[in-house]
Parts: C-alpha cells; structure tokens; sequence
C-alpha cells in the first residue's frame, strides 16, 4: 500500500517549527512591562512623579470606551450564535468597562474633589470581577453547562450591571463600606488580595486559553485575548504596587489601554463575518443539530430579469423580501442563512432551542406564501415563489477559512430541502417525509412519484396546504 502524503498545514495556522519560536518572542515581549515595574520599584528615582488630571481622565475613559466596544461586539456575537464562552468574554470586557468608568470619575474635579474609597477600588475590583469571567471563558462549557449559561444571560448581565450602578451610588453617597475618607495605598492588605486573586485567574485563563483547539481561519485573535489576559494581570500587579501620580501608577493604565487594543486591533483585522470565530465553543463551530430548513424562490425570475430594467427588478425583490421574511424571523423564530439573489434559506432550530422547529418552518413557508400572493396580485407579471421545507441532522458551524469564513448548515437534509423547493409548485409549500410526520393534524396531499436530482429512486414528499 502506497502511504499517502501527510496533508500541508492550513495557511491560516503557522507551521509547527515556527510556533515555538514566535511564543517565546511572544511572552518575552509581554514580560518586559512586569519588568519595568519592579525596575521602577527598585529605583524611586527613575519612578518620576506626573500629576495631570486631564489626561488620567482621558485616558482611562479612553481605555473604558475602547473595553465597551468589545464588550458590545462581543455580546451582539454570543447572542446571534448562543455562543457561552464569547458572551462570558464579553462581560469581562463589560466589568473591566465599567468600572473603568466609576475610575474615571475619580480624577479630582470631576464628580468629586477629595479622594474617594469607592472610586479608587474600581479599578482594582473590575480586573478581579473581569478576571472572573475570563477564567470561566476558557472553562469546559460543552453541553448542558454552556445552555444553562446563555438560559441565564440577561439574569447574569443585569445583575453585573446592578453591581455597577450600585457601587458607583455607593461611591458617590459615601455609603459603608465604601465610605473611608483615605482610600488603600499601594501594597495595603486589599490591594495586594485583590491583585493576587486576579493574577491566578488571569495566569488560569491564559493557560486553557493557549490550549484551546483552534476553529478555521486565523488562531490570531485567540492569541491576542490570552496576550490581554496576561496585560491584565500584569496590570492587577502595578495597580496593587505602583505609587500614585508616578511611572508605575501611570503604568497600569497603560497596560489596560493595551490589552483592550490588541484585542480591538486583532479582531478588526478578521473576516467581517464570525470575527469572534476563534472563540466560538466547539459546539459552535462543528456541531450536529437536527433542524428544519426552508427554502424560498422566484420561479420565472431569469425571464422576468431578462425583460425588465434592473431598477425595477431590485424593486420586485424588495418588496417581496420586506415582506416575506419579517413572518419568517419575527413571527415563527427563523433564522435568515442566506439571501442570494432571489432565493432565500432559512433555518429553525440552530440554537438548539426550539423542539417544534418543523411546524415554525411549516408555519413561516405558509406565511410567506400568503403574503406574497397579496403582493403579485397587486402587480401582474411578477413572478411567484416556490417553497421548500425538510427537517433532518445537519452539521452546523464555520465553513470557510480567513478571508470568506460563514456560519451555515450543511448536510444531506439542505440538499434535499432545495430540491423540494425546486419541484414545489408555484405559489405553494412542498414539504420532506419527516416534516410532514411532525405535523400531527396538518393538512396535505402527497406527491406521488417525486424525483429529483441527487437522489436514486423516489423521494416522499408532500404538499402543504394548512396546519
């Protein structure tokens, strides 16, 4: 037998001889900031004293807006995919962002004029609540753990929003226990806890970081959070050690400015599209699922283009999708995979979360059809569509690599739910086997002698006319 040649790395991953090599650059690099602290510490007199209160302001605002931005980013991405550990990535960001704020506040002469215990904690307690949700990120959150998560996600973000508001009126109010009119100096007793529960939690979360199995695409900006995760901690250590108004202080700051520009930075530099992929579980990625797709197209559009101004056809297809996919999305809980010209794929159960999948597809191909109708009645000659449903296990997640990555569905179910739509007639629903037997009391005429392309023999395939 002939051995086969081992297959080429993939280009979006580094060979193996040069990871080595580029790690060890890499932790060098991110070691010298630490060092220049204790090099700082060691000699008072190059630790030089700057007390500018409007740049501390704009700096740590900067550095908060900058932490809100992914926090956004990355929350709006762990909502579309139910994504656990993205949307844990993005309350790290999100703690870190607000009290990054509170600390902001603090620079004497914006809300108050006087040191302040709460204001000067929130630095300190926002790396250690971030730290937090970064160590749990980068936990195992396979199956039911990772539901249970994104079941309890707005619970889990209200109530850290809550701690927020609630520190910062406790700030400004003077309320105990934040009420010490001399606030911790370097080195005190809760700033050297602080610091040291979040350097473990930091070091914790670079480590399973570094050993995550990287998706397709770049492994970038997943080595780009474990490397702000290590600033952060480095971080965690100046706020605890770093004299105020001198280098080391001004340092931390830093340090947050950069972790959360790095991340900015590498992301901003992925595939629009799953930018986020590198963090996505590996249930995300590359699961199984069994869900119902729905196809829809315009039969006669190739003809009607032929004939018809292109103005006039981007205006055909406007009006039919402005009103045909709001019943699929809105009302019946699909999600919109594709819009390619005129045809349109939808899928329903992807999140895993909706045990009726097959009547909500049943259900939205009906409403599309009725809508439609109103539509082309009102203009004669437009064409109608077609509509296709099945329901069967397909693979879900990442197809693609760097440069033209996307989140689909695929397998023999797709197919064949195309196929359906291409044989349905117009203005009516066809429907595959295993749909049809999930709609217990629907009412529908089977097709007799359906065959269609792909498939040997006969395929078992109904019309739908009303649940």
């Amino acid at each position: 037998m002939t051995e086969q040649p081992a297959d080429p790395p993939s280009p979006a991953d580094p060979p193996a001889r040069t990871v080595a090599p580029r790690l060890g650059t890499t932790a060098l690099l991110l070691a010298l900031p630490l060092a220049g602290l204790f090099v700082l510490l060691a000699m008072p007199d190059w630790d030089v004293r700057w007390q500018h209160h409007p740049a501390h302001f704009w700096l740590v605002l900067g550095a908060a807006a900058l932490s809100t931005a992914l926090a956004y980013a990355t929350g709006t991405a762990a909502r579309r995919r139910n994504d656990a550990r993205v949307f844990l990535v993005s309350l790290a960001f999100l703690s870190a962002a607000g009290f990054l704020g509170l600390h902001a506040l603090a620079t004497p002469g914006v809300l108050l004029d006087s040191p302040n215990a709460g204001f000067a904690l929130a630095t300190p307690v926002g790396l250690l609540v971030a730290a937090m949700f970064a160590a749990a990120s980068a936990t195992e959150l396979a199956g039911g753990r990772a539901h249970a998560v994104m079941r309890r996600a707005h619970l889990i973000r209200g109530g850290l929003l809550a701690v927020l508001v609630l520190w910062g009126a406790a700030s400004v109010g003077g309320l105990a226990p934040l009420d010490d009119p001399a606030p911790p100096e370097r080195a005190s007793g809760p700033l050297v806890w602080l610091a040291v529960a979040a350097l473990l939690l930091y070091a914790f979360a670079v480590v399973q970081y570094l050993r995550l199995p990287s998706h397709p695409g770049s492994v970038t900006l997943l080595m780009a959070m474990a490397a702000a995760f290590v600033l952060l901690a480095e971080a965690s250590v100046a706020v605890a050690l770093g004299r105020n108004w001198h280098a080391s202080w001004w340092e931390w700051h830093l340090l947050m400015l950069a972790a959360f520009a790095l991340v900015a930075v590498s992301a901003h530099r992925q595939w629009h599209e799953e930018r986020f992929a590198s963090l996505y579980l590996g249930d995300t990625a590359k699961g199984t699922r069994e869900l119902s797709v729905l196809f829809a197209d315009l039969q006669g559009f190739t003809s009607f283009s032929e004939r018809t101004r292109p103005q006039d056809v981007t205006q055909m297809l406007n009006e039919y999708f402005t009103i045909a996919i709001p019943p699929v999305v809105e009302q019946h809980g699909g999600t919109v995979d594709r819009l390619v010209g005129d045809a349109l794929m939808v899928t329903f159960n992807r999140d895993g979360d909706q045990p009726d999948h097959a009547r909500r597809a049943a259900a939205a191909a009906l409403a599309i059809q009725a809508a439609t109708a109103t539509v082309a009645a009102q203009h004669p000659g437009w064409p109608r569509f077609r509509v296709g449903v099945n329901t069967g296990e397909v693979a879900v997640g990442i197809l693609g690599t760097a440069g033209g990555r996307t989140f689909t569905v695929i397998g023999d179910a797709v197919n064949l739910a195309a196929r359906l739509e291409s044989a349905a007639p117009v203005g009516g629903v066809l429907i595959g086997a295993e749909t049809a037997r999930r709609l217990p009391g629907a009412r529908t005429e089977r097709v007799e002698g359906l065959e269609v392309k792909g498939k040997t023999g006969v395929v078992e395939a109904y019309r739908l006319l009303g649940l």
